[in-house]
This record gives C-alpha cells, structure tokens and sequence, in this order.
C-alpha cells in the first residue's frame, strides 16, 4: 500500500529535520564530550630507588618515611649514613617481647598490592659461632602507627653458617605478636655482604630471591594491602648494630 498526500509529507518534513539534527548537533555534542576529563585510573605508586645519600637519624630522605619507633613507638628506627641503612635496636639478650623492637622504616604513600623489594646486603664481620642474630629484612603489604605494625617481613641471617636462614613471618600488630609462615635453614639461605636480595607479593603468591635464585614461595592473604620497606634484627651481642643492612633499595608495585 502507498502512503501519498499530506500524511506522506509530513512523514517526509519529519524525517529531513532529525537527519538535520543528527548531521548538525551530533558531532559538536561528541566533540564536547571528547573534552571532559576522562575518569581517573585506579593507578600505581611507581618505583622508588634508593642508595641512602643522605646521614640521618632516623631515615626521611625528604619526609618519604614512617619509622618503628617515631611512628610506631615500640619498635626502633632506621638511620642512615652515606651510601648505607641500618637499624638501632640495642640487641643483646633480651626477654620476649621487648627482644623484637625490630628496626623498621616504611615507605609512605598509598601502594598498590603488588608489590616487588630489593636491596643490596652490606654485611662486615659476620658471626661464625651461630651465637649472635644479624639480620635484615624486607616488609611487603606493612602498616605502622602508634602500638600497631603488620605485614609481612621476609628475615635473611647475615651469615654463611649450617645455621643460617630465610624466613617469612606476619606481622599481626602489637609488639611481639607474629605468626612464622616459613623457615628454612641451610648455608644457602644466610646473605653476605654484596648480595642482592628480592622479594614479591603478587595477588596471595609471596616469591623470596636471593641473587636471582628463588628460595621461597608461599601463599598468603591476610593482608591485602599496605607499603614496601625494610627491617633489622640484632640479638645476641650489642653495639655491633651498624655491621650489617643494605647498600641501596628498590621499591615498586607495577
């Protein structure tokens, strides 16, 4: 059937205003759309290098850290001199939990849960009679304020001996308070001085490297987020806390 007449017009006048429209309107309202900001992307904290230039007391380097005591009270701080990190724990033979006041420094900022360490080991005058505790550490996914520090610390002894190792702990927050997911012991688990220590918490997969060998891996997913950083650990003797830490620090959760 036709449609003619003044009805078929109008259908016609209709049909010649929306092509007007959609051939007019349309692509200055797209062009002005194209100009509103686009939506802000979850985003990463990107990498952060370090070789520790700077001497202080404890470690800022520009207002870039939260350390164990000034932040969290009843841990200690992470101080620096020129080209090397350490902590300030007094060590010695102490009872639980005053013993763990581990040194701690944690990046500041907001870190996305995926995240990968890695530090240079500066170790002089190692023990070799297994009777003293050097030890440093790398955090992943770790908080700190007053009373309160959690995450997950990975521990590598400063020493080549049977009796030396690399473990994995969580930090549950108030002092002392940590559950062991994994210890190992063997000469091939303790650091030297020069080696390159790396560790990586990828969804619940935490993956543990000494030089570029992995020595652990575990899974884990108590904590889901929080910020990369370092630790130190002494017990056994005291005023030998500056023998060991790390040379230099790299942090990124890309």
């Amino acid at each position: 059937m036709t449609v003619e007449g003044p009805k078929h017009k109008l259908v016609v006048w209709f049909s010649a205003i929306a092509l007007f429209l959609l051939v007019g309107i349309w692509p200055r309202t797209t062009r002005c759309l194209s100009l509103l900001p686009a939506p802000a992307s979850a985003g990463t904290h990107g990498p952060y290098s370090t070789t520790f230039s700077r001497a202080e007391n404890p470690i800022s380097e520009g207002g870039k850290w939260l350390n164990g005591q000034s932040d969290g009270l009843d841990w200690t701080d992470v101080r620096t001199t020129p080209g090397f990190a350490f902590g300030t724990e007094i060590g010695g033979n102490r009872p639980d939990p005053q013993k763990y006041d581990d040194s701690a420094a944690l990046l500041k900022g907001t870190w996305g849960p995926n995240q990968t360490v890695q530090a240079t080991v500066r170790s002089v005058n190692p023990n070799q009679d297994g009777k003293v505790w050097e030890e440093v550490e790398l955090r992943l996914r770790s908080s700190i304020s007053p009373h309160n520090c959690t995450g997950y610390e990975v521990m590598f002894r400063c020493s080549k001996i049977p009796k030396a190792y690399c473990n994995i702990a969580r930090w549950e927050g108030p002092l002392g308070k940590f559950t062991m997911l994994k210890e190992t012991r063997g000469s091939e688990y303790g650091v030297k001085d020069g080696d390159v220590v790396k560790a990586s918490m990828i969804g619940k997969i935490l993956s543990v490297y000494i030089n570029g060998v992995q020595m652990i891996q575990l899974s884990d997913d108590r904590f889901t987020s929080g910020n990369p950083g370092v630790g130190y650990y002494l017990e056994g003797a005291t005023g030998i806390i500056g023998d060991f830490g790390f040379s230099s620090f790299m942090a990124t959760d890309r």
